[in-house]
């Protein structure tokens, strides 16, 4: 039986931690560490992966959400953390981060300059929101292309030209603009949601792709879905209709999966 290239874990995905584990013929990259230690090594054991594999931690932005835990992790294990100044600068005053990145650790990303991380080159761009900075990711390994983009106000022409280079797509569904709208949030905290620097909605994220996703589209995942102003099956409606309005079909041996993470339950997938 043929062993997969790829595997890919979601740990979390929503404002109760994110994280995800990407996996390339026996080397890995954690994407976000937004989940208590002890529930990520949990996570680790259960699919009975090796921190020894593991060759550093990317971050995208600087909210307890996705980095909780990357401080301690990166100490206990001397992992490398690569991300921006701006976003290694949050994570340092985060008083909710106890374990700090240390400065040995710390590796610095430009956006729009590729870095090689063992057998992965990592790309990061821009991505508006009310972080100390965000950082979209197009990361190529082998034949294989991925982008995330999480945590987004808006999707700008740079981050689609990122978009249309990858066959993989991590993108942010965070809320139905109805279920908001009549949701229990104040409104200071609606109006946060969905401002420029806030968070895609789920036809936002279908605009996205109808947009920029390229022909060869092959696996759609939607992450940080909310807990209150969203539900999967919602978004996943939402996309999918972009999706087959822009040629894609979801049916049949071109089919594209799309698949909304679970907020609190792990997900995985190999090719």
């Amino acid at each position: 039986m043929n062993q997969p290239d790829v595997k890919l874990y979601s740990f979390g995905s929503g404002s109760s931690g994110n994280s995800y584990y990407l996996w390339y013929r026996g080397q890995g990259l954690i994407i976000d560490l937004g989940l208590s230690l002890r529930a990520f090594k949990k996570h680790f054991r259960t699919y009975g992966l090796s921190f020894g594999q593991v060759l550093g931690v990317l971050v995208t932005h600087d909210h307890t959400d996705h980095v909780k835990a990357v401080g301690a992790l990166s100490t206990e294990l001397h992992l490398p953390v690569y991300t921006s100044q701006g976003v290694h600068e949050g994570i340092a005053r985060n008083r909710f981060v106890t374990k700090k990145v240390q400065a040995e650790q710390k590796r610095i990303l430009q956006q729009g300059e590729t870095q090689e991380i063992g057998p992965f080159s990592v790309t990061p761009f821009a991505v508006p929101h009310d972080s100390a900075d965000n950082n979209g990711y197009l990361i190529r390994f082998g034949e294989h292309t991925l982008c995330l983009i999480t945590d987004a106000g808006e999707v700008t022409e740079e981050m689609g030209r990122y978009l249309a280079q990858a066959e993989n797509i991590i993108i942010e569904a965070n809320y139905d603009p109805k279920m908001l709208e009549n949701g229990p949030y104040p409104w200071h905290l609606k109006h946060r949601i969905i401002s420029e620097n806030g968070h895609l909605c789920n036809s936002a994220a279908g605009d996205a792709l109808r947009q920029y996703s390229p022909n060869g589209l092959r696996r759609v995942w939607l992450c940080h879905l909310s807990e209150e102003n969203n539900h999967p099956e919602l978004a996943r409606a939402a996309v999918k209709q972009a999706l087959e309005s822009c040629g894609h079909t979801l049916e049949g041996e071109t089919a594209v999966l799309l698949h909304p993470f679970r907020r609190q339950v792990p997900d995985y997938f190999e090719w």
